[in-house]
């Protein structure tokens, strides 16, 4: 899977990609940007596209297995896919840390002990095996998550 953290305007994101427990890349650069939308992409590698689509309104076909932090025109939400309901959106607020992926518990341990959104990933990794590789960070401007 992955960690994702977002903190004080801070996404980031590690680089991981993993089959079983097999480590099949680690320098994936796990953003997707669409339309001037970026999605910091979490779960099976193979259903980012589906995802991104169902964001923009394609029908799912299957199970999804992904999810994303999503910025959008503005606001910071988690986006993913459910069996019965299709997409769903749940806003994130600005001024709260939040974390997705395996790494999850990890990255909210550190960051409630003040570490930074970056420092949260690379410590998620340390225990998680499905994180690891390359840190990754993107500021997120003021205007975009207020």
């Amino acid at each position: 899977m992955t960690t994702i953290a977002y903190k004080d305007g801070v996404i980031a994101y590690d680089s991981r990609v993993t089959r079983g427990d097999l480590i099949t890349d680690d320098d994936c650069d796990k953003c997707i940007e669409r339309d001037g939308v970026k999605f910091f992409m979490s779960g099976a590698l193979c259903d980012y596209d589906a995802l991104v689509g169902a964001y923009f309104g394609a029908a799912p076909s299957g199970k999804v297995d992904a999810s994303a932090i999503v910025v959008d025109a503005g606001k910071l939400m988690m986006v993913a896919v459910d069996d019965d309901t299709g997409l769903w959106k749940s806003p994130i607020k600005p001024d709260r840390p939040y974390a997705i992926g395996s790494g999850t518990p990890y990255a909210f341990a550190a960051m409630d002990m003040g570490a930074s959104a970056e420092k949260a990933v690379e410590m998620a990794a340390r225990r998680d095996t499905s994180t690891g590789g390359r840190v990754r960070t993107m500021t997120i401007r003021a205007t975009e998550h207020q």
